[in-house]
């Protein structure tokens, strides 16, 4: 059996977070596309057109224009993305932040590794 490409979108306002992200999942060696978006707008734009089905969604907490749970919102009222894993991306891991994000519907709670390395591990497991 073929196996199929991953997609993998980050909502993440840091080009170098965007570049480090993808660098992990290349590091994984499985076949995955990196897909990225800029912040909260411009992923629910890219969501909704062509009607773009990611498997996995990761959004950065910390956004200009729609904050990281404005977003997460605003994908879970999408029926069609109802069941792709969403996981938080920050630096910080407050736990009042990470209860909030549960209860609007994230798989998940990320914090952002200091090497691609540990990020690599971090997203085998979330993509298990």
């Amino acid at each position: 059996m073929a196996s199929r490409t991953l997609n993998c979108f980050l909502v993440d306002d840091d080009p170098d977070d965007q570049e480090i992200f993808c660098m992990a999942l290349e590091d994984m060696g499985e076949d995955i596309k990196c897909i990225h978006a800029s912040d909260g707008v411009d992923a629910l734009k890219k969501l909704n057109e062509n009607a773009f089905t990611p498997d996995y969604i990761f959004i950065d907490m910390n956004m200009p224009r729609m904050n990281g749970n404005q977003c997460l919102q605003e994908i879970r009222k999408i029926a069609r993305l109802k069941d792709v894993p969403v996981y938080m991306y920050s630096t910080s891991a407050d736990p009042d932040a990470v209860a909030a994000t549960k209860e609007l519907g994230a798989a998940g709670f990320i914090v952002k590794p200091t090497s691609v390395s540990e990020l690599t591990k971090t997203l085998k497991f979330c993509l298990k």
